[in-house]
């Protein structure tokens, strides 16, 4: 099926997460010591995210149209 005034978005690049390093750090810390509690040495890295995320800024959510949306576009274009 062809349809002339079909658009269609290229998909946006990934966003940068600001505490990635530090989470990663604290999983890794996880793994090897198996101190989930992180009471004796992940309480570092444990700190170390928790001062990431209190400092990063919230993330902002935008809009994503349903597919009702979209269906009802597309109708119109088709009729």
């Amino acid at each position: 099926m062809y349809i002339e005034k079909l658009k269609v978005r290229p998909r946006q690049v990934a966003a940068v997460r600001p505490c990635t390093p530090q989470f990663a750090a604290m999983l890794a810390c996880w793994s090897a010591t198996e101190d989930v509690m992180s009471t004796s040495s992940c309480a570092e890295s444990a700190k170390a995210l928790l001062t990431c995320m209190r400092s990063a800024p919230a993330p902002t959510r935008r809009h994503k149209p349903t597919i009702n949306y979209h269906l009802a576009r597309l109708g119109k274009t088709l009729n």
